[in-house]
C-alpha cells in the first residue's frame, strides 16, 4: 500500500471528487482531505492509499494535470519528520 501526497487541491474539491479522479487509475483504499482544525475550511492538500502499482501510475499520470482551474501535485507522501518534544523553542525558560 503506498501513500500519495495530493497538493494544489482547488478548495471546492471534494473526497468524492479525488476518489473518483483517482479510480481512474487503480484502485483507491481511502481519501482524506485536510482541513483547517480552526476554521475547518479546506487547505488544499490531502493524501489517497492505493496498491503500489496503482499508486505509481496515478502519480505519473495526475502529476500536473489540471483539476478545477489548478494544476494538481501528485507524489508519494514522505513520512513527517518526527521532533522530540514540542514546545515553542526557548528551551522551557520562562519570559517575564
Amino acid at each position: 500500500m503506498s501513500k500519495i501526497y495530493v497538493g494544489n487541491l482547488p478548495f471546492t474539491a471534494d473526497e468524492d471528487a479525488v476518489r473518483t479522479l483517482f479510480a481512474q487509475h487503480g484502485t483507491v483504499e481511502s481519501v482524506a482531505l485536510i482541513k483547517d482544525r480552526d476554521t475547518g475550511q479546506p487547505r488544499g492538500f490531502g493524501f489517497v492509499e492505493m496498491p503500489r502499482q496503482d499508486a505509481a501510475r496515478a502519480i505519473q499520470n495526475l502529476n500536473g494535470q489540471d483539476m478545477g482551474g489548478r494544476p494538481l501535485k501528485v507524489n508519494e507522501a514522505q513520512d513527517k519528520p518526527r521532533g522530540g518534544g514540542g514546545g515553542g523553542g526557548n528551551g522551557g525558560a520562562r519570559r517575564y
